[in-house]
């Protein structure tokens, strides 16, 4: 019994949880849905992977060029470089990453330290520490050519900045994800993280204007970041380089205080999530008084117009948009990309007057940009259904119906962006002339009506379950995504060969035309669509009520 009670080594510990995860994995592959978005991932892996490739020839030159030309101290900018994709990727992504609750390992019996080092390890298998390591490695590759004997040192310094990132990453992650286990924070968080990533298309515009009078500023600025990673990593290999060993022995340390506190820091963080921190959103036992709920408010933001059924998932989906702040938040995006994508074309194009007709393009382009983003989630309808897909097959409505009404609030919400967007166009840039102008609504409702169908065979076929207000693991499936961009993809191509057809022929209304006939041909497509996705739906019940109330 006493042999029983003794974990096992903390390696050994490790393997162990490691094989159990990749059964788990393998198991899953049993279920077709699964391979299928085992299938879309690996596409899109094949797409990063020719990134990191790309990339990776060009740290490969510039380790190289770096140390051939004696300038050592140009590290700093590739490490500075890594530093910044590998700490700000991960946030990018947040709502793609996976679906791994790291917390869900407690369930097997481990020690502390295997549960560190599962930590860091997890943290490793990311896309940006492995892309990272990989522009690392190529680095180390091409100063090896220029100067063999710097490797010792570029090797040492590059092994700690690689602990250093990859400790500051998992301890950031398991910050944020304490800070975000509140759905209003996430929301939060959210809104301000967007509106300062749009932001950043004003720093143009602020540099042409103010670049001059910035440079001294930013000049005094640089002594202040001389202790962070990225800089301290290029001065312990220039000070390597020169035989400066003082200074390379105070860069080293620095460094290897980053990683001596990092790691405290973590494993504090570890420690309590080890201990049990909950992080649950359930709120405390409270006495909750229920507010009668007028009669009126049931019916009153249901369409009057449309049948029973259809109206009663057209207020559904409307009152779960004004749930989701995240769904809510895509709507304000195409405007304000309008206003800056303006800012920063129009002014350029104006001054040349041979090119000022191009500013007119912006119409197509933009309403293709809309559609891109409010057209996605309709590749996973019911995303955010839940148990409740379970009522659909036992209420007295069919399918056709359930689609019709969450088609009409698609095209509603396209409908208010389209609107808005093509005012802005006009405000900021100029009529463009009514051929070009119908075209465009022509173009743009012959896209949505011909996705509409492929949408909701794809909704059926490869549902995701999601949750409101949630960031991590918030995706559709591998297939849902490539269908969405193959289609779009592919829709746009043809509205752009009629578009460009119609300034050969030199015939502006033929777009116009065109886009009248294909809208009409597609939606008879849809209509006609409508009663075999109703009996698809029957089919695929097993799979949606398996895949949505997990």
């Amino acid at each position: 019994m006493a042999d029983l009670n003794t974990l096992p080594g903390v390696f050994e510990q490790v393997g162990l949880v490691s094989g159990i995860r990749w059964r788990i994995l393998r198991n899953s592959l049993r279920r077709k849905n699964n391979r299928w978005d085992l299938v879309g991932m690996i596409f899109a892996g094949v797409f990063s992977g020719a990134l990191v490739v790309g990339l990776s020839v060009l740290f490969f030159i510039g380790g190289y060029t770096f140390l051939a030309k004696g300038r050592p101290e140009w590290f700093a900018f590739l490490f500075w470089a890594i530093f910044l994709w590998w700490q700000i990727f991960p946030i990018f992504v947040a709502g793609f990453g996976s679906n791994f609750e790291f917390t869900t390992l407690l369930r097997f019996p481990m020690s502390l330290r295997a549960f560190y080092l599962l930590g860091l390890g997890y943290g490793l298998a990311d896309f940006a520490s492995l892309s990272s390591i990989c522009w690392i490695l190529s680095m180390l590759v091409g100063a090896a050519f220029a100067k063999p004997s710097s490797v010792p040192i570029l090797l040492l310094v590059s092994v700690l900045f690689v602990l250093v990132n990859v400790t500051l990453e998992r301890l950031t992650s398991s910050i944020l994800e304490k800070l975000l286990s509140k759905r209003r924070s996430r929301e939060i968080f959210l809104t301000v993280f967007v509106l300062a990533m749009v932001s950043l298309n004003l720093l143009n515009p602020l540099m042409q204007k103010y670049g001059s009078e910035a440079k001294p500023y930013f000049l005094n600025i640089l002594p202040y970041i001389a202790w962070l990673p990225g800089s301290l990593s290029g001065n312990a290999i220039q000070a390597g380089m020169h035989g400066n060993y003082r200074e390379f022995l105070l860069a080293f340390s620095g460094l290897l205080c980053w990683f001596v506190v990092l790691t405290l820091l973590l494993w504090r963080r570890f420690a309590a999530q080890f201990a049990g921190e909950e992080t649950s959103e359930s709120a405390a036992p409270a006495l909750v008084r229920q507010k009668a709920r007028p009669e009126s408010a049931i019916v009153i933001d249901k369409p009057g117009f449309l049948p029973p059924q259809v109206s009663a998932v057209y207020a559904k989906e409307f009152r779960y948009m004004t749930r989701n702040g995240f769904a809510f938040m895509s709507l304000v995006i195409p405007p304000v990309m309008v206003l800056f994508f303006t800012m920063q074309f129009s002014n350029l194009l104006s001054h040349n007057p041979n090119y000022k007709h191009w500013l007119h393009l912006f119409y197509p382009g933009m309403m293709a940009y809309m559609i891109l983003i409010l057209l996605s989630p309709a590749y996973n309808s019911f995303a955010f259904e839940g148990k409740g897909i379970q009522m659909y097959f036992m209420s007295p409505a069919d399918f056709r119906e359930i689609f019709l009404g969450k088609n009409l609030f698609v095209l509603t919400l396209v409908a208010i962006e389209l609107l808005l967007v093509l005012s802005m166009l006009t405000w900021r840039i100029g009529w463009p002339g009514a051929p070009l102008f119908v075209s465009t609504i022509g173009a743009a409702i012959f896209a949505v009506v011909g996705q509409l169908t492929i949408a909701n065979w794809s909704s059926l076929s490869f549902p995701k379950k999601m949750e409101l207000g949630k960031m991590k693991g918030q995706r559709n499936s591998g297939v849902a995504i490539w269908t969405a961009f193959g289609v779009q993809i592919g829709l746009s191509g043809i509205c752009a060969l009629i578009l460009a057809a119609g300034i050969w022929t030199r015939n502006l209304w033929l777009p116009t035309i065109t886009f009248a006939g294909l809208t009409v041909v597609v939606s008879a497509g849809y209509g006609a669509s409508l009663s075999a996705l109703n009996d698809l739906a029957q089919r695929k019940k097993e799979l949606l009520i398996e895949t949505l109330c997990r």
